[in-house]
């Protein structure tokens, strides 16, 4: 285990062995393939300026399209609610905060809740980056929502577009654990690091001055053209995958000694975007690159956004992400690149333990007289829901004994800093308000994700979040049947191949095909070192669960002592789980 997870495997199944290269001179009277017209407006946006300060004051709901991307590295993205499009285009914005390690005091989160019911649909949603995001808020709200949430000392500037994202760590606050102190430093310095530095966002979100004078040099890591795609970067902890660093385009899994970091391995080249049809895209798991002391990690992670930045594709978005660069040089080319840069040769990665997936839920000692609690949020949506009003219930938790607050990649949410004698008052609040812990749910209920999607997300082929509970309802019930209720099964969903909530390293992931039906992927790792395989393609949405059925079946039969779903699936290949589960009705939905 620990040498996968070191090296982890390549994407199963069929793809191209080599993609194209880099855009090279055509014969004469062949066009040379052109950068793409986003390419265009970022160069042109004068250090992410456009027009977009004086669209603000114009009295449209909306912003035009060049606009619209420019707003992506302030941390917004105009949408429209889908639900209503037969109405017309009703337009508001998602508004996304950067939150690095997702670690936030109780004032700052009372401010995002506050903004949530003053501009926003009165949720607040958690995202698997450990951001928090704002849905609904109207164009006339976004400059008071951006400045109120830049005085609680947050910002939106790189949580979107094309630049390093929000930068992800193990979000656990244990005082006695010096190994998780250093990885939230190195998390903050990094997220420091790669905040762009030009001040366009000052100067059209906040105080209004005005200081560009038309010069270069804005941004020295960047350029005028930032980077090809987005870029994301996260940070674990030794034996513990709670961000799913190899699905990242940097990872850094911490390896440490006697309680102090030694220094981090270095991963590279992650990521789960696909496109349906597209065989040229795939979702990538990292490669091990490298070992890197604390003081080489920021440098050595420069030097690789640069190289994306000069090399990465701008002719085709699809293929911009730094994954496809390293498939299309391999990781020997990449490596000496990035050696040659430094001006030395990178040890190779150290051994590590074997990684696991903690959610980090219930009550936890900090090792300081302290306590955290980690609660499960479905689907990261901090809402009131008939019985279940857990939005108020953490409003008056937060606000009577003033916790911090944690966000983790697998949306859920950590209390921090409590005192003994405030666990019970919490308990009391949480029961009064119907938040069920731990313990009353069920574990694919605890490890399953999905995405927004609809209505607000303009990618989203089908349903996720708002249908998964009742997929998981049956699931949970065929799970108890089979006798394996308490089985640690990774369940993920989107509504587009994009991945957002990472399905492609699920036990089982339910990927959105078009607006009623779903490509199901088995065999991933819940600890995020493997990636799953396509078992049924265009299912419907009320067959889902009838599709898993027969592997449920099957694994309770034929598993190996202690076998996880995943390895199971893995185990007995692709080819004889279809052979072993099919049916008349799965194989008309796998035409």
């Amino acid at each position: 285990m620990a040498d996968e997870a070191r090296h982890p495997p390549r994407l199963p199944g069929k793809r191209p062995a080599r993609l194209p290269g880099p855009p090279k001179p055509g014969p004469a009277g062949k066009a040379t393939p052109q950068k793409t017209g986003l390419e265009t407006i970022k160069e042109e946006s004068r250090g992410l300026r456009g027009t977009v300060a004086q669209a603000l004051q114009s009295d449209a709901d909306h912003f035009d399209e060049a606009e619209k991307q420019i707003l992506k590295f302030h941390g917004l993205y105009q949408q429209d609610d889908r639900d209503r499009r037969k109405e017309g285009k009703h337009y508001a914005f998602m508004v996304r905060s950067k939150i690095p390690g997702g670690r936030l005091t109780a004032s700052q989160y009372l401010v995002h809740e506050a903004l949530a019911d003053g501009y926003g649909n009165g949720t607040l949603r958690i995202t698997t980056r450990q951001d928090f995001q704002l849905h609904g808020v109207l164009k006339g709200d976004l400059r008071a929502s951006l400045r109120a949430i830049n005085q609680s000392l947050v910002t939106t500037l790189g949580a979107c577009g094309d630049l390093v994202r929000n930068v992800m760590c193990c979000p656990v606050p244990v005082a006695d654990d010096p190994v998780l102190a250093q990885i939230e430093a190195l998390a903050q310095r990094l997220s420091d690091h790669f905040t762009p530095r030009t001040r366009a966002y000052h100067e059209i979100w906040l105080d209004g001055e005005k200081v560009y004078n038309g010069a270069g040099g804005e941004e020295p890591i960047y350029g005028e053209g930032y980077l090809p795609r987005k870029f994301k970067i996260a940070v674990a902890r030794p034996g513990d995958n709670c961000v799913d660093v190899y699905t990242q385009d940097v990872g850094l899994v911490a390896v440490a000694e006697d309680g102090a970091v030694l220094g981090f391995n270095l991963l590279a080249g992650g990521g789960m975007g696909m496109t349906h049809k597209k065989p040229e895209t795939f979702p990538r798991l990292a490669d091990a690159l490298a070992f890197v002391t604390p003081a080489e990690a920021v440098p050595v992670v420069e030097q690789i956004v640069r190289i994306q930045r000069e090399h990465g594709d701008r002719t085709d978005r699809r293929q911009a992400r730094l994954k496809y660069l390293i498939h299309r040089w391999g990781v020997d080319r990449f490596r000496r690149e990035l050696e040659r840069r430094l001006g030395y040769a990178l040890p190779p990665p150290a051994p590590t333990p074997p990684l696991d997936l903690d959610l980090h839920l219930g009550w936890h000692a900090q090792g300081d007289g302290r306590w955290f609690l980690g609660l499960s949020v479905e689907n990261g949506r901090i809402q009131d829901a008939g019985a279940r009003r857990l939005k108020t219930a953490l409003h008056e938790i937060v606000d009577t004994f003033r916790p911090g607050v944690r966000l983790t990649a697998n949306h859920d949410l950590l209390l921090t800093d409590l005192c003994e004698r405030d666990r019970a008052g919490v308990e009391a609040v949480l029961c009064a308000h119907g938040v069920l812990r731990e313990d009353e749910l069920s574990n694919a209920r605890k490890y399953a994700m999905a995405c927004p999607a609809l209505p607000t997300c303009g990618l989203a082929l089908a349903e996720s979040e708002r249908v998964l509970p009742a997929v998981l309802d049956e699931i949970e019930r065929d799970l108890a049947a089979f006798g394996l209720a308490g089985e640690k099964l990774s369940i993920r969903m989107t509504g587009c191949p994009n991945g957002c909530a990472r399905p492609y390293v699920a036990d089982l992931g339910f990927v959105g095909r078009s607006a009623d039906r779903y490509a199901v992927f088995v065999g991933g790792r819940r600890d995020g070192t493997r990636l799953n395989q396509l078992f049924r393609d265009l299912v419907p949405l009320g067959e889902l669960a009838a599709a898993v059925r027969p592997l449920l079946a099957l694994f309770a039969q034929r598993r190996a002592p202690g076998e996880a779903f995943g390895d199971f699936c893995d185990r007995l290949g692709l080819d004889a789980l279809q052979s072993l589960t099919a049916t008349p009705a799965s194989h008309e939905h796998a035409r």
